[in-house]
C-alpha cells in the first residue's frame, strides 16, 4: 500500500478539504493494527517500527522541542510497497499524524529502528528475536550438583509460599531441612508433610535456640518476616558466621549453578517500586514474548521463583528471559542477586512500620540492580535517582570517569540517548525514545538529540498518564534486554492492564467506574488521580487502614482533579483532616454500596468515579479483592436500575 493510498484509506479526504482532528476513540481506531489492510495478522511480530521515515527528528535544546521546518521526511529505499516520501507533518493535525504513524509501525515490516541500519524485508518468521539453543537440563537438576547445599542442615524461617518453595528447593539439592514458624498450625503445614515428610517442623517463637546447638550450616527467612521477628535468630546465626539469605538469593545461586554446569545464561529482568510493579512486570514479560523470547514470570506476583524454576527445569522448558516483580521484602539483604537489568519505578512511604525507615526501604529497593545490572530509573522520583551511584574513573592517567550503565524514564522529556518520556505535540501526548546524535553531524552538533516518536499514548489500551510512563518502563527495561523496539511497540498496544489496577469496569449514565483496590498506598492513589485527572473530573472513593501513612501527598491531586472524595473505613477521619482545607466536598459512608450511590450522585456526565482508597482492606473486607469484587456488586446494581447490562468503558 503506497502512501497515498494509506492517506485516502484512513481519512477519505480530497486534499483541498480541511483535516477535522480525530477524537481519542476515533485515533485509537485508526491506530488498531486488527483488520486494517495491509497489516499483519493478530499475534503475527513484524519487524522493527518506523524510525527514519518518522516525522524528521526534533532537535532538545534546554528540554524544548524545536519544531522542524516543513519538509517531506525522507525514507530510505525499500524494496516494499512503501517507498514515497511520509506526508509533510505540517499539513497534518497530531491526530491524523499520530493515526498515519502508528498505523505505519505496525504496517510496514521492512524498515528497522537504527537508523543506520540496512532495510531488508524479512520473512515473518525472522521478524522476531532470533531462537537461542539452549543447553540440556536433565529433570530433576540439581540432585547433588549443587555443593552449598549438599549434606547442610538448612534452617527455613516462616512456613509461607515461599518458605515452602525454599524448603522444596533445599530438599531437592540434598540438604536436610527445619522449618520454624510462630503459628502452631500455619496453613502450608498439611501440604509440606505430605510433600516432604522428612523435613521437622518446629512452631513457636523465633529464639536463639533455634540455632544454638544446632549444626546448622546455612539459614533462609521468608520475605514476610519483618527484621525485628526474626532478629533473634539472625543475629544468633550470624554471630556463628552462618550465611543468612532469603529465596532470592537461592535462585541466584541456582541460575550461577545452572551456568557453570550447562551455560544457562538468560537474561534476567528485575522490577521494584512502591506502586506499579505488577502492572510493569505483567507488561514486560508479555512485551519479551512479543519479541519472540520464551519467558517465565515470576516473584512477588506469583508463582514463587523457585517453584518456577523447578517447574521449567522438570518440565526441560527453561526460559530464555526471566521477568521479575520484587519486593522490598524479598530484596531486604539480598547479597548474589545479579540481574541483567532492573527498574526501581518509584519510591514513596510503604512498608515504614516493616523497615523502620524511608531510607531502610529505599536501600532495600536498591538491591535490585546487583553490582554491574543495568539501572532502569525514574528520573522524576528523586529517590530513585539517588540509586545511581557517582562516576568513577577507572585506573590509569586521562581516564575520564564513567557512569554506571543506566536508562532513564520519566513523563518529561528525554535528555539523555536512549532514555525515553513523553512529548506533547498539538495536544497529542506521545511515547519517545532520545535517539543518539547523527555521528554525520558531530563536528557541527554533537550534544544535539533527536527524538524518535513511538506511539501515541491514546494508542494505548491501557489509561491514564501513570499507564504510559509504567509502558515506558517497560519498554526501557526489555529495551536494556537486547530487545529491538518493532515488536515491543506491538506487544504494548495489545496490553490491556492488569486486575483491580486503573481497571476499567463500566459506564453507567455517562459516568465512568474504574477499579483501583490495589490502590493500597497513598502513592498509587496519587498516581491513580494525576494519570485519570487530565482526562475527567473524579469523584474517588477514599479510606480503610492507612497503615500509619501520611496523606498529605493527596491534597494537589484532590483539589486539582476530584470533585468529590467519598470516605470509607477505619482511617476515614485522618484522611478528611488531610484534606478539609482542599476546597473538596468530603463525604462519608458505612459500607461500599454506600460509597458507589453517593459517589454516583455526585458524578457529572462525562466524569469518572474511582475506587483508589491509598488504605489496606482489612478493616472492612476480607481482602483488597474482596473490596473491588463488593465495589463491582455495586456498580452493576447501578446500571441494572439504569435497564441496562454494565460495559461501555473506555
Amino acid at each position: 500500500m503506497n502512501t497515498e493510498d494509506f492517506k485516502t484509506d484512513l481519512h477519505a479526504l480530497p486534499a483541498t478539504e480541511p483535516v477535522v482532528p480525530a477524537s481519542p476513540a476515533e485515533l485509537v481506531e485508526l491506530a488498531d493494527p486488527v483488520g486494517m489492510p495491509g497489516l499483519p495478522p493478530e499475534g503475527q511480530v513484524v519487524a522493527d517500527p518506523v524510525l527514519d521515515d518518522s516525522p524528521a527528528p526534533v532537535p532538545v535544546s534546554d528540554g524544548e522541542a524545536e519544531l522542524p521546518a516543513a519538509e517531506v521526511p525522507q525514507v530510505p529505499p525499500v524494496p516494499v510497497a512503501l517507498t514515497e516520501p511520509v506526508p509533510d507533518i505540517a499539513t497534518l493535525t497530531a491526530a491524523k499524524d499520530a493515526a498515519a504513524f502508528v498505523a505505519q509501525i505496525f504496517a510496514d515490516p521492512s524498515i528497522s529502528d537504527s537508523s543506520d541500519a540496512e532495510v531488508t524485508p524479512l520473512a515473518a518468521e525472522e521478524a522476531v528475536e532470533s531462537e537461542q539453543v539452549l543447553p540440556p537440563v536433565a529433570a530433576g537438576w540439581p540432585g547433588e550438583q549443587v555443593q552449598h547445599l549438599q549434606g547442610q542442615r538448612v534452617l527455613v524461617l516462616g512456613l509461607g509460599a515461599s518458605g515452602l518453595a525454599m524448603a522444596r528447593w533445599c530438599v531437592r539439592c540434598g540438604a536436610e531441612v527445619i522449618v520454624a514458624d510462630t503459628r502452631q498450625a500455619p496453613p502450608q503445614l498439611q501440604q509440606l508433610s505430605t510433600e516432604l515428610p522428612q523435613v521437622r517442623f518446629v512452631p513457636g517463637e523465633f529464639t536463639a535456640q533455634l540455632v544454638d546447638g544446632q549444626s546448622l550450616g546455612l539459614v533462609y527467612r521468608s520475605p514476610g518476616l519483618s527484621p525485628a521477628a526474626v532478629a533473634p535468630v539472625v543475629d544468633t546465626a550470624r554471630a556463628q558466621g552462618l550465611p543468612v539469605g532469603g529465596e532470592l538469593d537461592l535462585f541466584a545461586m541456582a541460575l550461577k549453578a545452572l551456568a557453570a554446569a550447562h551455560g544457562y545464561r538468560p537474561t534476567v529482568l528485575g522490577i521494584t517500586g512502591t506502586n506499579g510493579k505488577t502492572t510493569v512486570t505483567s507488561l514486560t514479560g508479555q512485551l519479551l514474548e512479543h519479541a519472540g523470547l520464551r519467558v517465565a514470570v515470576a516473584g512477588n506476583i506469583g508463582p514463587t521463583l523457585l517453584d518456577t524454576l523447578t517447574q521449567a527445569i522438570d518440565a526441560e522448558t527453561l526460559p530464555q528471559a526471566w521477568v521479575l516483580e520484587l519486593s522490598s521484602f524479598q530484596l531486604d539483604g539480598v547479597q548474589m542477586f545479579e540481574p541483567t537489568a532492573a527498574a526501581v519505578l518509584n519510591i514513596t512511604q510503604d512498608h515504614l512500620d516493616w523497615h523502620g525507615s524511608l531510607r531502610a526501604y529505599a536501600d532495600a529497593k536498591a538491591c535490585i540492580f546487583g553490582s554491574s545490572g543495568t539501572m532502569v530509573l525514574n528520573r522524576e522520583d528523586p529517590e530513585v535517582m539517588r540509586m545511581l551511584p557517582a562516576p568513577v574513573v577507572p585506573p590509569g592517567k586521562r581516564q575520564k570517569p564513567q557512569q554506571r550503565a543506566h536508562i532513564t524514564f520519566g513523563g518529561d522529556m528525554p535528555r539523555r540517548p536512549g532514555d525515553f518520556g513523553l512529548e506533547v505535540v498539538s495536544g497529542m501526548t506521545w511515547l519517545v525514545r532520545a535517539h543518539e546524535a547523527d555521528e554525520t553531524a558531530k563536528g557541527k552538533n554533537a550534544e544535539d538529540l533527536y527524538i524518535q516518536r513511538l506511539m501515541p499514548a491514546d494508542a494505548l489500551r491501557i489509561r491514564g498518564r501513570h499507564n504510559a510512563i509504567n509502558a515506558l518502563s517497560a519498554l526501557a527495561l526489555a529495551s536494556a534486554g537486547g530487545c529491538t523496539l518493532a515488536p515491543l511497540l506491538y506487544g504494548l498496544r495489545e496490553y490491556r492492564g492488569e486486575p483491580h489496577r486503573v481497571q476499567p469496569i463500566g459506564r453507567v449514565n455517562g459516568v465512568e467506574y474504574y477499579d483501583d483496590s490495589k490502590g493500597t498506598n497513598v502513592g498509587a492513589t496519587v498516581a491513580a488521580l494525576s494519570g485519570l485527572g487530565p482526562d475527567h473530573r473524579i469523584v474517588v472513593i477514599l479510606g480503610g487502614d492507612g497503615k500509619g501513612q501520611d496523606f498529605s501527598p493527596l491534597v494537589a491531586p484532590v483539589s486539582r482533579h476530584v470533585r468529590t472524595a467519598v470516605l470509607i473505613g477505619r482511617d476515614a477521619g485522618r484522611i478528611r483532616a488531610a484534606l478539609q482545607d482542599c476546597g473538596v466536598p468530603l463525604v462519608d459512608a458505612t459500607t461500599m454500596a454506600d460509597a458507589v450511590e453517593l459517589a454516583a450522585s455526585r458524578a457529572h456526565e462525562g466524569d469518572a468515579v474511582l475506587l483508589s482508597p491509598a488504605c489496606a482492606s482489612l478493616d472492612m473486607f476480607r481482602n483488597y479483592e474482596d473490596r473491588a469484587h463488593q465495589f463491582v456488586d455495586a456498580v452493576r446494581a447501578l446500571a441494572l436500575d439504569a435497564g441496562h447490562e454494565l460495559g461501555g468503558a473506555a
